[in-house]
């Protein structure tokens, strides 16, 4: 375990918030904690967040004004699921006990706010220690067996308040234990649109500008955009792809696989990968229209709500948490998982009537703006994690 600093003074206030994520990135849900710290901080809460490692959300989160320090943390992934992966989650299991506990004690936590059902640990080590814990679930294993689904759910019956980010994500929940309805609340997750709106632009010439967001991952769905942009070349249409992201640690093999089917039909010249990019606006406002192709049903869906908040048309997979993400606006369009025909189709379709849809785009990043406001979603956080406090006489 490693302090960032000796200690943090506690603000009478409101009490000591302890947060725990599982990893050190800046991606999708950890946005969204950066999200929750900033806000709860902002309303008077101390704040200690505990990562497993240093990398771009530790310096985010020392930005934001918490304490933030480096505690082992055994994550559940589908990898635990096999010997190898069993044992490497036991052996961090075992590394993390002793440290985890001298966390919860040295921050005297009011309560513990776990991030992730993905790290179940904490959430026993800090019932034993009789603090309250609030989890917020962005999962959505809705693949998984039913009981694997109980199983990664079982912690959330130790919980005094479950957050989930989307009705999908929430009724999986319920799905395994419907008793945790009662103490459970959808956040929509919060998402600060760019500094000012640059509309798309007025004349779409070739090639059409198409966008990737995310983790280059075979459940992500990156190589369908591929082979529908080699089907709309086919029918006289040209596009250009950025592939923004980069590879889970293991999969960089995936990546591999994009770059030789990009060589296989001849798109070199057509496709950028740029690697992760912390300023995704500046990447929208080059495109014209974002591509979310994931295969399997997501929880939620930030890029896709990114995107309309960047005004661009999006082409998202109707599956899971996505469904709600673009609901209800005019410029998404919305295309069976893991079918590059239905992509290039869509995509041709915003291309042979461009003028509308990037008017509704303009129209739809107002929406989204409100929808998901960063003040509106730091009030219903505090509300949670203050509730919690104050049920069990913390406050």
């Amino acid at each position: 375990m490693e302090l960032d600093s000796p200690e943090m003074p506690k603000n009478q206030a409101a009490g000591f918030l302890l947060v725990v994520h599982p990893s050190a990135e800046l991606y999708g849900s950890d946005r969204v904690m950066l999200e929750s710290v900033s806000a709860l901080i902002q309303r008077g809460w101390s704040v200690t967040v505990a990562l497993p490692n240093t990398g771009p959300l530790f310096d985010a989160v020392k930005q934001a004004g918490a304490c933030v320090l480096t505690c082992p943390t055994p994550v559940v992934r589908k990898s635990v699921l096999q010997p190898k992966g069993f044992a490497s989650f036991l052996g961090t299991l075992f590394r993390s006990l002793l440290p985890s506990l001298r966390v919860l004690r040295s921050t005297r936590a009011d309560v513990v706010y776990v991030s992730t059902v993905t790290i179940p640990l904490w959430i026993l080590l800090s019932r034993i220690c009789r603090v309250p814990v609030v989890c917020h679930v962005h999962e959505a294993e809705n693949s998984a067996r039913t009981l694997q689904k109980r199983a990664l759910n079982t912690p959330l019956l130790l919980c005094s308040s479950v957050v989930a980010n989307s009705e999908f994500s929430l009724n999986l929940v319920c799905e395994s234990f419907p008793k945790l309805a009662s103490r459970s609340r959808v956040i929509l997750n919060p998402i600060s649109g760019p500094s000012s709106i640059k509309p798309a632009r007025e004349m779409l010439t070739d090639p059409i500008r198409l966008l990737y967001l995310g983790r280059l991952s075979p459940r992500k769905g990156p190589q369908f955009i591929l082979s529908a942009m080699a089907q709309l070349r086919d029918l006289g249409m040209m596009t250009q792809l950025h592939l923004v992201g980069s590879a889970f640690t293991g999969y960089e093999w995936f990546e591999e696989e994009l770059r030789a089917q990009v060589n296989d039909l001849h798109l070199d010249s057509n496709v950028e990968f740029l690697g992760f990019q912390r300023d995704v606006w500046a990447e929208i406002a080059l495109c014209d229209l974002v591509v979310v192709p994931s295969v399997d049903a997501e929880p939620f869906g930030n890029v896709a709500v990114e995107a309309v908040l960047g005004a661009r048309a999006v082409v998202a997979s109707e599956s899971g948490g996505l469904i709600e993400a673009v609901r209800g606006f005019p410029s998404a369009q919305s295309v069976q998982p893991g079918n590059s025909t239905a992509i290039a189709a869509a995509i041709k379709k915003i291309a042979e009537d461009w003028n509308t849809y990037r008017a509704e785009a303009e129209f739809d990043a107002l929406l989204a703006k409100q929808r998901h406001d960063p003040e509106l979603y730091g009030d219903r956080i505090f509300l949670a994690v203050q509730t919690a406090s104050r049920a069990h006489g913390r406050q």
